[in-house]
């Protein structure tokens, strides 16, 4: 893991060398998502039957799931893990509640009224990994908030595993959530499904939920047809860390989102060098232990690095142009800082508020911008599954102290038609 020493170049061109890993998707990707896109809109549940015959290696012994089979999985599932879901349902549901919107109604003395209408969407479609990927934590993390919006029905789809089954963790999940539909298929194809409808699988409002560069593209392109949550780059953690920063901490938080993939950034700012070399020593000395030591090796190797600044404010920038999607702070008094990290998609304030913590459990949604976008993006959260109409009423004589401005501005647009529309009222 390289050190660099913050002189207003160097980081600046490790951090743009960073930015490169999340660069335009190849073309051959794009091409063959579109085409896969398009068969599934004209060919329906044929086609994504053919992809999932053809990327998955055989035909799941159904393609919708049953809900006894469902309701089995939870019913024989681990007690323990269980029980662990339930209780991280119930932080997530507690903290997604207290974002809950209400709307407004303005009843002005002449008669107007004004106001604004919250509802939560129709139909969402949750995409879940299968596999050695499958996260039930992505369920409960996608599901709990959409469904405190409002939203009517929740439809998940999922890639079978290779006996052609569901992951059972992910079945117990969508059980504990009150997912209400589950089809077996993954990919693009299902992406596709979920945008255009098939015969069975019905049409959503908004696509939901992590996947590969393949469903990653299919969201992109079909963005506008249907809503999506984000575009999603490689996992992130920027740890701020000063004198008082244990290592040993330190070393495994960088490396608990290393493991997520080779293309994954971990990054330290820290104000001190001591800590940067026992940093190093310890990720050198847990990562023996780990299973998945090749992909933290590699992805700690080529976008990884600890940057040593000169103070806590300097530091402090940093974070703020980098604009992680998970940041820690591990330095003395950390909640003095708060109100100057301004772009980050969740922040990890203390020892004790390890990442992992917003993975899995504490409550705010896991589901964050990545690759600097937190600049202008938000996490997932309640307002993701909602929609906002305005409305207006107006009496006739509010709109006859109004129209004269309205034929106005109108008439120096050139649209004559608006105008009319006003002036007809009183002709």
């Amino acid at each position: 893991m390289k050190k660099i020493y913050a002189n207003g170049k160097d980081e600046i061109e490790f951090l743009q060398e960073l930015q490169k890993r999340s660069g335009e998707t190849n073309k051959k990707v794009t091409e063959t998502v579109s085409a896969i896109i398009e068969d599934v809109k004209e060919n329906g549940d044929e086609a994504v039957k053919k992809y999932t015959l053809k990327f998955d290696g055989s035909l799941p012994e159904y393609y919708e799931v049953p809900r006894d089979v469902i309701n089995d999985a939870l019913n024989e599932a681990d007690e323990e893990l269980v029980n662990a879901l339930l209780n991280a349902m119930e932080n997530i549901a507690d903290f997604h509640n207290r974002q809950r919107e209400q709307g407004f109604i303005n009843a002005k003395e002449n008669g107007v009224i004004l106001g604004q209408r919250i509802r939560g969407l129709e139909r969402v479609g949750l995409y879940v990994p299968g596999g050695t990927a499958a996260y039930p934590s992505s369920v409960l993390m996608n599901a709990i908030p959409a469904k405190i919006a409002g939203v009517k029905e929740i439809v998940m789809v999922t890639p079978p595993l290779k006996d052609g089954t569901p992951n059972k963790d992910i079945l117990v999940a969508a059980a504990i959530c009150g997912v209400d539909r589950v089809f077996m298929s993954g990919g693009a194809q299902a992406i596709a499904a979920l945008a255009y409808g098939t015969e069975e699988i019905p049409k959503c409002d908004k696509i939901v939920g992590p996947g590969n560069i393949y469903v990653a593209t299919a969201k992109k392109l079909l963005y506008g047809v249907v809503d999506i949550d984000m575009i999603a780059g490689p996992s992130e953690i920027l740890v701020l860390a000063d004198e008082t920063a244990d290592p040993k901490f330190a070393a495994a938080d960088l490396m608990s989102q290393a493991e997520h993939d080779v293309l994954a950034s971990a990054i330290m700012v820290t104000t001190s060098e001591r800590i940067a070399d026992e940093t190093i020593a310890e990720i050198n000395r847990q990562k023996e232990h780990l299973s998945r030591k090749e992909i933290i090796e590699k992805s700690l190797e080529d976008y990884g690095a600890i940057i040593i600044t000169d103070c806590r404010h300097c530091a402090v920038e940093l974070a703020n142009a980098i604009a992680p999607e998970h940041l820690e702070v591990l330095m003395e008094n950390p909640m003095e800082l708060l109100g100057s990290l301004d772009n980050a998609g969740s922040i990890f304030l203390g020892n004790y508020a390890s990442e992992p913590l917003g993975d899995y459990y504490a409550g705010p949604n896991h589901v964050l911008p990545t690759s600097g976008t937190a600049r202008f993006f938000s996490p997932l959260g309640v307002a993701s599954f909602t929609k906002r109409s305005s409305y207006i009423y107006y009496t006739e004589q509010a709109l006859r102290e109004a129209k004269d401005d309205i034929v106005l501005i109108a008439e120096r647009e050139g649209l004559t038609a608006h105008a009319n529309a006003i002036k007809v009222r009183f002709e």
